[in-house]
């Protein structure tokens, strides 16, 4: 279908180029067609093309690859709702080592989770949380680097004070079903309440590197907080996601109090 003149052309053949692949004439994980194939069927020149491609790179929607030309992207969006994740239920079905892994499968693909484990010193704004010295080695660090059927879709860095953690499941890699927030509770320290902060910034190099992002591309920075009954904060735990791969979810009531 030819684009129309009387519109931004790039944005237009975005558009007819997004409601194809949404439609299945452009399968997931499969190349789109050459940028002058795509001219000649929308009737516009390939720079129009290109731009209008790179709107769609940077939604995360396709992805170009050298030698393999502009693939699209092989993942569907991954709904994160923050309040339903963290149910027991949620984060320990079928044997879950914690919420990620339950979102992934649910969506039919296969979540792989790579973990180091160390003691160290948290960085100070983590520290300030927890009420503990930046200086110190003082918790126990989780990094985690998150995949869905083999593709990079997020980091997480969980701290844990080490007078918690030392010794326990917690420093294991695999830290088993439910993951520390399971741990936790059964060492008498159960999560009853949950805070966030969200950014929306550019990638540090690293995770571009890592997530396969480009400069046009964004990041959801999480600082999540699970507190105890007797409001210690027991968990930090700093999530790096790409916008264009995540829908974050949230879900609560209407009438509280201020």
């Amino acid at each position: 279908m030819p684009v129309n003149p009387s519109r931004s052309q790039y944005r237009q053949a975005a558009d007819l180029i997004r409601a194809a692949i949404e439609g299945g004439d452009y399968p997931r994980g499969e190349a789109l067609p050459r940028e002058d194939n795509l001219a000649e069927k929308l009737g516009v020149d390939r720079s129009t093309i290109n731009r209008a491609l790179r709107i769609l790179a940077a939604e995360g929607l396709v992805q170009p690859i050298r030698a393999k030309g502009t693939i699209v992207n092989a993942i569907p969006r991954i709904r994160r709702n923050a309040v339903a994740r963290y149910a027991r239920e949620a984060r320990e079905r079928s044997g879950a080592r914690g919420p990620f892994e339950t979102e992934i499968r649910g969506l039919g693909m296969t979540p792989k989770t790579v973990v180091e484990v160390s003691r160290s010193a948290p960085p100070s704004n983590v520290a300030g949380i927890l009420g503990l010295s930046a200086d110190d080695v003082s918790t126990v660090k989780r990094s985690r680097r998150m995949f869905a059927d083999e593709t990079p879709v997020q980091l997480a860095d969980s701290y844990i004070p080490l007078d918690l953690a030392a010794g326990t499941a917690i420093e294991s890699e695999n830290s088993g079903t439910g993951g520390i927030i399971s741990r936790l509770a059964e060492i008498g320290h159960a999560q009853v309440r949950i805070t966030e902060e969200i950014d929306v910034r550019p990638p540090t190099p690293e995770e571009a590197t890592f997530l396969g992002l480009s400069e046009d591309h964004r990041v959801y920075a999480i600082t999540h907080v699970g507190w105890t009954a007797e409001d210690r904060a027991v968990e930090v735990c700093l999530h790096v996601m790409p916008t264009h791969l995540w829908t974050l979810e949230y879900e609560f009531p209407a009438d509280t109090p201020a």
